[in-house]
C-alpha cells in the first residue's frame, strides 16, 4: 500500500465505504483512497454475511427515499457480467387480524412515498410464494420494486468504478489511531504505516464506535447478532438454477424472513433475546474462524423459528437446516444510521449504521454532502446532531438499541415510547404533574403530559367525538376536555422541552441577522419569529428571538442540530457566544381568555394589553420569581411563555396555580395543544416543514422580511419565488370526521397527489384536520380531494386558514 498523501481516506470498504468512493469520484474527486483491515471485498463486516433483503417502504420517508436511491443504484451495476440486484419484488404476510390491518397502513405509506405497492389476497400471494400455506394467512403487500441485493459484488463493481477515475483501495490495513490537530483531522494510522489525509469517512459499521474513540467522537450504535440459516433442497426448487424467483418474504407476526437460494431457502431470525456485542470484543479478520461478524449459531434461539417457519411454509418441515449463523448489524437508538461532521472533530465524517437496503442511498448523500457541502436529501432524522451527550452514552446506546432490536418487526404506533431509561429528564412540576395524574409520553428523553387524568371530570357534559382505534391508541377524552377548557379558561402547558440558547455579545445582532430571515434590528423588548434557510432556501428550522438586551438575546430552537448549526456559525473572534439554557431552565405557557386575570396580579410590571403587546418579551419577576416573559402563543389564545430557571420552577408553578384557582386554571397536556396548534394553522417544524420546503411553500412566507437581503438563502429563495411553488402544504378537513394520524396518502382523481404531515381533531371547530403537501393546483380553498387511510378512502376539503380565531375583543386583548 503507498502511504502518500489522500485527499480523503475512507475507512471501510463494505458497502457504505464502497458507495462513497464510487460517488465521490463521480463527483471529481479523484483522490480517495479505501482502507479496510479485512480482505477486499468480503472484508469480514455486515455486508459480507448481508442475505441482501431491501424493503424500501417505511414509516420514515427520508429511509425510504434512501433505500430507493439504492435500488436504483444496484439495477445499474454489473460485477464480472453478473447483475448485482435481483429485482423479485417483497410481500410481507399478516398471519393476524392486526397485522392484516397493519400492512393497510404500510400500503398508504408506500403510496405516500411514491413506491409501487399492491395488498393481495392469501390465493394471489401464494401464486408468487408457492411455499406459503393461505389458509395461514390473510392476506400480503406485495412491493414489486424490491428485491435481492449481492451486496459483496456491489460493493467490487463500485470499487471498479471508483478505481477508473483514480480512487484506490487497500485491504489488509487495519486503522490504529486517528490523527487530530487543532479539531481537524491530519493523517490516519495504520498497520502499513501513516496516511496523511484531510478529510476521513468512517464507513466501520459495526467497528465504528471503536473507530471514533480513536478520533475522540462517540458514535452511539450498538451491533447485536442475528440469527440467520440455511435449509437444504427443497423437491419444489429442485433444479432451480436462478438465484431467486420467488419474492422475498418478512413474516414479521413470528419475527422472521425468508429469502430463496436456489433450490432452498434462507430464514432470519429476529425472535430471540437480543444479542448485543461490544464493539471492543469483535474479532480481527485474522482471529475469526469464519469472519469476524460471524458468531456460533445458539440453536436454542431458533426453535421456536423453526417452528413458525414450518407453519408458514409447510415444506420446509421436509428440509433440515444445512448452514447456520449468527450476524452482527448495527443499532442506533433510534434505529436510524448517524451522517454528518462532528463539530469537535472536522474532516472526521460518519456513514455509520447502515444497511445494505440502505447502502448506496447513504453512500451518495454522504459523498454529496462533502463535495458539494449538500447531501441532495433532507437528512434530518440521520443527522448525527440529532442526539444530545446523553444518547451516546454507553449505558443508553445499549439500553435503546436492545429495544430497537426487539421491537425491529413490532406494529408500533406513532406515539409509542421507548420504555427505558425512563424518566431521564423531567421538568421541575414533575412532581406536581404527576399528583394531577399526568400520562407522560416521552419526547427527546423529557417526560412530556399527554393528558391528566385529574382532569376528567371535565368530560362529563362534553360531546366528545372519540377516534378511530388506532388513532386513539393514546388518547383520552380528557384531551378533548382539556382542549375546550383552555379555550374557555386558561391552562398550564409545561414547554420546557422546547429547546433554546442564549446568544450574546457584541456580534450577537449581525450573527443571527446573517441567519434568519425576520427582522431582528429592533429595540430590546420584542419577539421575532423567524426562518434559518439553507442555501437551497430551504427551511432549516424555525425559531423564536427575543431581544432581551442590546447584545442579548434568547432563541427557542427545534433540538441539538440547530444548537450545533449556530455554534459552527460563530465569528472566530469571540464577539458572539452560544450557551444552551434549555437544561437549566424551564418553561409554562400560560394560555387562554383568563391568562392575563392569573397572571397580572402576580407580575411586578404592567401586563396589560397596552403595558405588555403582543410578540413583546420582558425580564420580570413574578412574586419572588425572575422570569422572562413572552407574550406569544402557539394555541391561538391570550398569554405568555413564562421562563425561569430551574431552582425557581417548582415555585412559580405553585403561585401561578394557586392564583388561577379563582378562574378555573387547568394543566393541560400535549393532546390538547396539539388539537389547538391545528385550528390555529401553526406548522411543526420537522413534520409539517423540513429542508426540502420553501417559506412560501410552507404557508410561512410571512417570516420572510420585506426587503431584508442578506442572509443565508436569500438568493436562492428569490429564484425559487421567481419559479413560483412546487408544492403547497394546505390545511384538510376530512370531511367524514375520521382522524388521521399523518403519512397517509393524499389523492385527487384516485391518483396518490401528495401525503398528509399533521393531523388531529379540532374540538373547538369539531372538526377533523389534516395538513397535507399536494399540488399548487389542488391548493385552492374549497378543492375536494380523499386522503388514504388503512386503504379506505375519506373525503376531504382544502380550508382556509385558521380555521379557528378567538372573538375579536379577545384579539384585541
Amino acid at each position: 500500500m503507498r502511504n502518500d498523501a489522500a485527499e480523503v481516506v475512507v475507512v471501510g470498504a463494505g458497502i457504505v465505504g464502497c458507495s462513497v468512493a464510487e460517488r465521490l469520484t463521480a463527483l471529481g474527486v479523484r483522490s480517495v483512497l479505501v482502507i479496510d483491515q479485512g480482505p477486499l471485498f468480503r472484508t469480514g463486516g455486515s455486508t459480507s454475511h448481508a442475505p441482501g433483503l431491501v424493503f424500501q417502504t417505511n414509516a420514515s420517508q427520508t429511509m425510504s427515499r434512501l433505500a430507493r436511491h439504492s435500488v436504483e443504484k444496484y439495477r445499474g451495476l454489473r460485477y464480472r457480467g453478473a447483475a448485482c440486484f435481483d429485482p423479485v419484488g417483497s410481500i410481507e404476510v399478516a398471519a393476524t387480524p392486526e397485522r392484516w390491518t397493519d400492512l393497510k397502513r404500510k400500503h398508504g405509506l408506500a403510496t405516500s412515498w411514491g413506491i409501487e405497492s399492491h395488498l393481495l389476497a392469501p390465493d394471489q400471494m401464494v401464486r408468487r410464494v408457492p411455499l406459503v400455506d393461505p389458509a395461514r394467512i390473510h392476506g400480503g403487500l406485495f412491493v414489486p420494486s424490491d428485491g435481492l441485493a449481492r451486496a459483496v459484488w456491489a460493493a467490487a463493481a463500485m470499487a471498479d468504478l471508483a478505481r477508473q477515475r483514480g480512487a484506490r483501495f487497500a485491504g489488509d490495513t487495519e486503522v490504529t489511531g486517528i490523527d487530530v490537530a487543532d479539531g481537524r483531522v491530519t493523517g490516519v494510522l495504520t498497520t502499513s504505516g501513516r496516511i496523511p489525509a484531510d478529510l476521513v469517512v468512517c464507513c466501520a459499521g459495526i467497528w465504528g464506535p471503536r473507530i471514533g474513540r480513536m478520533a475522540g467522537v462517540p458514535i452511539p450504535l450498538m451491533p447485536f447478532q442475528h440469527q440467520y440459516v440455511k435449509t437444504t433442497p427443497l423437491a419444489s426448487l429442485a433444479g432451480e438454477t436462478d438465484e431467486a424467483r420467488h419474492p422475498i418474504l418478512r413474516h414479521q407476526d413470528s419475527a422472521m424472513y425468508f429469502r430463496q437460494h436456489r433450490d432452498r431457502y434462507g430464514i432470519g431470525n429476529y425472535n430471540h433475546v437480543p444479542l448485543p456485542v461490544a464493539p471492543d470484543d469483535i474479532l480481527r479478520p485474522g482471529q475469526a474462524p469464519i469472519m469476524p461478524s460471524v458468531t456460533d449459531f445458539t440453536p436454542e434461539d431458533f426453535k421456536q423459528a423453526w417452528a413458525d417457519a414450518v407453519t408458514l411454509l409447510p415444506e420446509i418441515g421436509s428440509a433440515e437446516i444445512d448452514e447456520s449463523f449468527n450476524g452482527m448489524f448495527s443499532f442506533t437508538p433510534d434505529g436510524l444510521p448517524l451522517i454528518g461532521e462532528p463539530r469537535s472533530v472536522r474532516g472526521f465524517w460518519l456513514a455509520e449504521a447502515v444497511w445494505v437496503t440502505h447502502g448506496p442511498g447513504v453512500g451518495r448523500a454522504v459523498a454529496d454532502w462533502i463535495a458539494t457541502g449538500r447531501p441532495g436529501t433532507d437528512l434530518r432524522e440521520c443527522d448525527l446532531h440529532r442526539f444530545e451527550r446523553y444518547a451516546t452514552s454507553p449505558g443508553y446506546v445499549a439500553r435503546r438499541g436492545w429495544q430497537q432490536y426487539d421491537e425491529v418487526y413490532d406494529v408500533i404506533h406513532p406515539q409509542q415510547p421507548l420504555e427505558q431509561p425512563r424518566p431521564l429528564r423531567t421538568s421541575p412540576w414533575y412532581p406536581r404533574q404527576a399528583d394531577l395524574g399526568a400520562f407522560f409520553l416521552e419526547f427527546n428523553g423529557w417526560e412530556r403530559p399527554h393528558w391528566f387524568e385529574a382532569n376528567s371530570g371535565l368530560v362529563r357534559g362534553r360531546d366528545i367525538r372519540r377516534p378511530g382505534d388506532w388513532a386513539a391508541r393514546y388518547w383520552s377524552p380528557v384531551i378533548a376536555a382539556e382542549h375546550l377548557a383552555a379555550r374557555e379558561r386558561v391552562a398550564m402547558f409545561d414547554m420546557t422541552t422546547l429547546p433554546r440558547v442564549e446568544v450574546r455579545g457584541r456580534g450577537a445582532l449581525g450573527f443571527l441577522d446573517r441567519l434568519t430571515t425576520g427582522n431582528l434590528d429592533r429595540a430590546p423588548g420584542y419577539v421575532t419569529y423567524a426562518l434559518m434557510l439553507d442555501e437551497t432556501a430551504g427551511i432549516r428550522s424555525d425559531v423564536t428571538v427575543a431581544r432581551l438586551a442590546s447584545d442579548r438575546f434568547q432563541v427557542g430552537l427545534n433540538g441539538a442540530r440547530d444548537v450545533d448549526y449556530l455554534e459552527r456559525a460563530l465569528p472566530t473572534d469571540g464577539s458572539v457566544q452560544v450557551r444552551d439554557i434549555t437544561g437549566m431552565t424551564c418553561c409554562i405557557g400560560l394560555w387562554g381568555p383568563r391568562a392575563r386575570d392569573v397572571v397580572a396580579p402576580l407580575a411586578a410590571d404592567d401586563f396589560s394589553a397596552a403595558g405588555f403587546g403582543v410578540f413583546r418579551c420582558r425580564e420580570t419577576l413574578i412574586r419572588e420569581v425572575p422570569v422572562t416573559a413572552l407574550r406569544l402563543s402557539y394555541v391561538g389564545e391570550l398569554g405568555w411563555e413564562l421562563y425561569t430557571t430551574a431552582d425557581f420552577g417548582l415555585r412559580l408553578w405553585d403561585l401561578l396555580w394557586a392564583a388561577g384557582q379563582d378562574h378555573g386554571i387547568l394543566a393541560a397536556g400535549r393532546g390538547a395543544f396539539t388539537g389547538m396548534r391545528l385550528e390555529k394553522g401553526y406548522r411543526l417544524w420537522g413534520t409539517d416543514m423540513w429542508s426540502e420546503h420553501d417559506p412560501d411553500e410552507a404557508g410561512v412566507g410571512f417570516a420572510v422580511r420585506s426587503g431584508k437581503t442578506g442572509y443565508v438563502g436569500f438568493d436562492a429563495l428569490r429564484e425559487r419565488r421567481e419559479a413560483g411553488p412546487r408544492r403547497r402544504l394546505v390545511c384538510l378537513s376530512v370531511d367524514d370526521g375520521t382522524v388521521v394520524m399523518g403519512k397517509e396518502p393524499v389523492r385527487a382523481a384516485g391518483e396518490p397527489v401528495g401525503f398528509v404531515t399533521s393531523a388531529g381533531y379540532g374540538y373547538s371547530v369539531g372538526m377533523s384536520i389534516a395538513f397535507a403537501w399536494v399540488p399548487p393546483d389542488l391548493s385552492a380553498e374549497g378543492t375536494a380531494l380523499e386522503i388514504e387511510y388503512f386503504a379506505g378512502r375519506h373525503p376531504a376539503t382544502v380550508r382556509r386558514e385558521p380555521l379557528f380565531d378567538p372573538e375579536m375583543s379577545r384579539m384585541r386583548a
